[in-house]
This record gives C-alpha cells, sequence and structure tokens, in this order.
C-alpha cells in the first residue's frame, strides 16, 4: 500500500481518501477499462443494432495493451478474495451502467418503448460475456500476459458478444483448446 502511494507521489492518507483498501485501488482499473467501453459503446450510431454497438466498442478497447491491466487484476482476483470481491462490485456497476447506456439508445429511438426486461436481460448477458471470456482465457493461459496470450484473451472477448449477437446459435463442434488446471 505505500509502495502504491509513493509510485503515485502521494501519501499513505490520500491514497486512503481515494480508495478504502488497496483491492479498491486495483480494481479502479477495471472500472476504468469498462467506463471507457461504455463511452465508446455511446459514441456508436444510435440506429445500429445494440449488440453491434456493443462488439464494436469492444473492438475498440481489445488491444491488448489496453486489455493486460484488467487482464492482470483478474488474475490477481484469482487467488486473492477480496480483490475478486471488488472486481465484481465494479462487474455489477457496469451493468448499472449499461442498462443506462441501453436505455439512453432506446429513448432516442423514437416510438420504441422501454422494456425494463429486455435491458436488464441485455446488460446482465453482456456483462456475463465478458466475464466468461477472462475465465475461459485465464484457464488456457494461466494468466500470461504475453502479446500472444492477451491476443486470445481479445478475440475470446469479441467471439462471446459475437455468441450474444447469434443468440448461441449452435455452431459447428470444434476443437476445444486444451485448459490449465
Amino acid at each position: 500500500m505505500e509502495d502504491i502511494a509513493d509510485a503515485a507521489g502521494i501519501s499513505r492518507r490520500t491514497f486512503f481518501n481515494y480508495f478504502g483498501s488497496t483491492e479498491a485501488a486495483l480494481a479502479s482499473v477495471t472500472f476504468g477499462f469498462l467506463d471507457t467501453a461504455l463511452q465508446q459503446f455511446r459514441l456508436r450510431p444510435a440506429d445500429e443494432p445494440i449488440l453491434d454497438s456493443a462488439r464494436a466498442a469492444l473492438v475498440e478497447l481489445a488491444d491488448p495493451m489496453t486489455v493486460a491491466p484488467v487482464a492482470e487484476i483478474y488474475s490477481l482476483g484469482q487467488t486473492n478474495p477480496q480483490l475478486s470481491r471488488s472486481e465484481l462490485e465494479a462487474w455489477d456497476h457496469c451493468t448499472e451502467q449499461i442498462i443506462e447506456a441501453a436505455r439512453e439508445r432506446f429513448a432516442r429511438t423514437a416510438g420504441r418503448d422501454i422494456d425494463e426486461l429486455y435491458l436488464r436481460a441485455l446488460a446482465g448477458s453482456v456483462i456475463s460475456c465478458g466475464k466468461a471470456a477472462l475465465d475461459v482465457w485465464f484457464a488456457r493461459c494461466g494468466g500470461d500476459l504475453s502479446p500472444d496470450s492477451l491476443s486470445v484473451l481479445r478475440q475470446l472477448l469479441i467471439e462471446s458478444m459475437g455468441l450474444l449477437g447469434s443468440g448461441f446459435a449452435s455452431q459447428s463442434p470444434a476443437t476445444p483448446s486444451p485448459d490449465r488446471h
């Protein structure tokens, strides 16, 4: 904790003015990534299908350098229950933000009623796809942060949105990648 404050050039007390714990500070990386993804989503055309917008927003952000900090925090959370809880809070926060962003999108589209169930199911599904991509990446790559591994994560994030967009339509059986356990 003191090392983090020193690296940031602030006192320990100032650090705790911003973050309640070290885990909260680390989880802020995920908050930042998810908030940036939402900003990209909001920049998409209002008439674009909402899942296409979500996929495009992820493509914009899913380069290896952008996903590396999120991947590292996710990896750390696998062995740190407190950090894992902070990460869940970040994902829950993002779910609410996706609901609001989708609500804004639908409000701009004339003549459309806003279906609260649809909004909440959509947001939960988007978040679950992102988390599933991270889970599969970690199982396959074991938290490796090399460019090749992060490219795998990027592709999994994009593919998860594709699966959601297709309604999880059955695909031809693929050769499963070995997972590390």
